[in-house]
């Protein structure tokens, strides 16, 4: 059973998963990866989302203010042997009522044109492409994508 908490990143298990991911994109991403480190950074993240399994924790995503009602989700991962789960989505789904908890309209996010998991997670959870913005406007190999949020109970009729 997967189980679901929020903290900052300041929390241990939170620290251990970047850790992981930050190796994983370090090879995914090659010589570029210094770029994309540099806005990475972690230490003023006060949302952060961890996924546990049996008190381990196996996965995790942050939000961000990017300007005012607009959050960015940053730092997503979930441990290769436990993707494919619905880890990712759990965890997506949990930063996007955060986020509208806080009186966030909309969610943005950058990911790679290698992250093909990522980009399908994204596709998936109805989130739209869109061009590039800050400082990933002039990256070939960045992705960059968005959703609107609403309250629970200002959910939009399907």
């Amino acid at each position: 059973m997967h189980t679901i908490k929020r903290a900052d990143s300041k929390n241990l298990d939170f620290q251990l998963l970047i850790q992981q991911l930050d190796k994983d994109l370090a090879i995914k991403n090659g010589t570029e990866n210094d770029f994309f480190a540099q806005y990475n950074k972690t230490d003023l993240i006060k949302h952060v989302i961890i996924a546990y399994e049996n008190d381990k924790a196996l996965g995790c995503g942050a939000i961000k203010e990017y300007e005012e009602g607009i959050v960015e989700i940053k730092r997503m991962f979930v441990c290769e042997n436990k993707r494919g789960n619905g880890i990712a989505t759990i965890i997506l789904n949990e930063l996007q009522s955060w986020a509208a908890e806080l009186g966030y309209k909309r969610c943005i996010l950058e990911t790679g044109a290698k992250m093909i998991e990522a980009v399908n997670l994204y596709k998936k959870n109805d989130f739209k492409v869109i061009s590039n913005y800050g400082q990933y406007a002039d990256i070939e190999t960045s992705i960059c994508f968005e959703k609107e949020i609403f309250p629970k109970n200002l959910q939009p009729k399907k």
